[in-house]
């Protein structure tokens, strides 16, 4: 199982790091294709000789780990010459660490897409837009979405291996009949008509929770239900400026005190752990919730009898084009500054993010979003209708994504915080307190260079 957490405590130390320097042992570049050993040009991706490339990926689990070797042994079909050393269970610190001190990885692949414009800015990845011209790669084949979020400032640094997409989970039990909504105004109907109370008023059941801090709930999967934007074209924050977000922060604070912030919260600490069998949708404490596609992975390994359905988010009453869409991030994979041996990376790269079969069989065991267009459209997908509705969701024009910014956790966490004082009732002036987190957020780019 793969999944793209809210960046923690922990990556603000590592948004440092990346600002900092490459490691001097800066190694042969993807700037061109090495001499054909013939002498007679530029040699065909088959001529590259024997090399052994490590490649780096946060996959951890026995049935992950099968998986990526399973996509590998497809391209060790294609390149013989060329062995595929895969360390598992790397992290982001990790790679940007080994990078600083010269002693990168061929290849490396990130669970989270929150330091893409850093790895682009400074180089710590190398640039792959001259290979994929040279090599003609159609980046066509790839949604518009997944191609924002692995480049920055021009330089696509990274490409997209698979994709998470987030929409809405509902316990068909629980609904007793109803239809998922389509808009907020709906959702705050059924959340209210869903919710079960005991004679004390506490809530023994939520027909949905509001929350920042309930799980998924971050203001990034949150921000697509009202077209909410995060930056202006300057890099600048646009929070405070777009009322989408004042509209968003509206309706969440209407339903927080409609059940009462002081009992929801004692509700939501009661609750048991996301990535167990002791989740609240798996006990029938949450009628509906919103989540990402690999939630339907777990449900079918935790509790194969539980009722459900999917669909996408709920939207803006005004804005009923957007249905359908919803957030999308996902794990990206490029090659470091320092690699030794660029061009085969490049060729791997590109096998494991353009080949249908591979990107086919990963989402099949991982239950991930492929990237392609292609691979979504395969009959050897396996996509039941629960799975289907994010590969829809996925493909949908105006599904959207964290724009890339050098300081992407700390904004994050910066805006968190904020919502979660606003929806205790500490922020006496909405339309204030959000230029307030514009100030942070543009303070801070001050700071990095802009």
């Amino acid at each position: 199982m793969r999944f793209v957490p809210l960046a923690v405590a922990a990556a603000l130390a590592l948004t440092t790091a990346t600002a900092c320097t490459a490691g001097r042992e800066a190694g042969p570049s993807l700037g061109a294709r090495p001499s054909n050993p013939a002498g007679q040009g530029t040699p065909s991706a088959q001529n590259l000789p024997a090399a052994t490339l490590e490649l780096w990926h946060g996959f951890s689990t026995d049935a992950e780990v099968k998986a990526f070797e399973q996509a590998i042994a497809g391209f060790n079909e294609k390149f013989p010459q060329i062995t595929v050393k895969a360390v598992k269970g790397v992290q982001d610190d990790q790679i940007t660490q080994a990078i600083r001190g010269g002693r990168a990885p061929d290849v490396a692949a990130s669970f989270t897409t929150d330091n893409v414009a850093q790895w682009c800015r400074s180089g710590s990845f190398q640039d792959l837009t001259p290979v994929i011209a040279q090599d003609g790669v159609d980046l066509s084949v790839l949604p518009e979405v997944a191609r924002a979020y692995t480049r920055f400032d021009g330089r696509q640094c990274t490409l997209p291996l698979l994709a998470d997409a987030y929409g809405l989970y509902y316990n068909k039990a629980l609904m007793k009949g109803e239809q998922p909504p389509k808009t907020l105004t709906e959702l705050t109907a059924l959340a209210k008509k869903l919710t079960v109370r005991d004679a004390n008023g506490e809530i023994k059941v939520a027909g949905f929770i509001p929350g920042v801090q309930y799980y998924e709930n971050s203001p990034s999967h949150l921000g697509p239900m009202v077209g909410a934007k995060w930056y202006n074209d300057d890099g600048t924050s646009a929070i405070g400026s777009d009322p989408a977000w004042k509209e968003l922060l509206t309706w969440q604070k209407e339903l927080v005190d409609w059940y009462g912030y002081d009992k929801l919260e004692k509700f939501r600490k009661s609750l048991g752990d996301e990535w167990s069998a002791e989740h609240p949708f798996f006990k029938g404490k949450v009628a509906m919730i919103l989540d990402g596609e690999w939630r339907n992975a777990m449900i079918a390994n935790d509790v194969k009898d539980l009722d459900y359905g999917t669909a996408p988010l709920p939207v803006a009453d005004a804005k009923p084009d957007l249905y359908g869409s919803g957030f999308t991030a996902g794990t990206v994979i490029g090659v470091p500054k320092g690699a030794k041996h660029p061009q085969h990376a490049w060729e791997l790269i590109k096998h494991l993010t353009m080949d249908t079969g591979s990107l086919v069989t990963l989402s099949n065991a991982l239950r991930n979003v492929p990237t392609t267009k292609a691979s979504m459209a395969s009959p050897d997908l396996a996509k039941d209708a629960n799975f289907a509705t994010f590969l829809e969701i996925f493909a949908h024009p105006k599904t959207s994504t964290l724009p890339a910014s050098v300081n992407s956790v700390f904004n994050q966490e910066a805006f968190a915080t904020f919502i979660a004082k606003w929806e205790k009732g500490g922020v006496p002036d909405l339309d204030a307190g959000l230029k307030g987190v514009d100030k942070q957020i543009n303070d801070k780019l001050k700071l990095s260079g802009g």
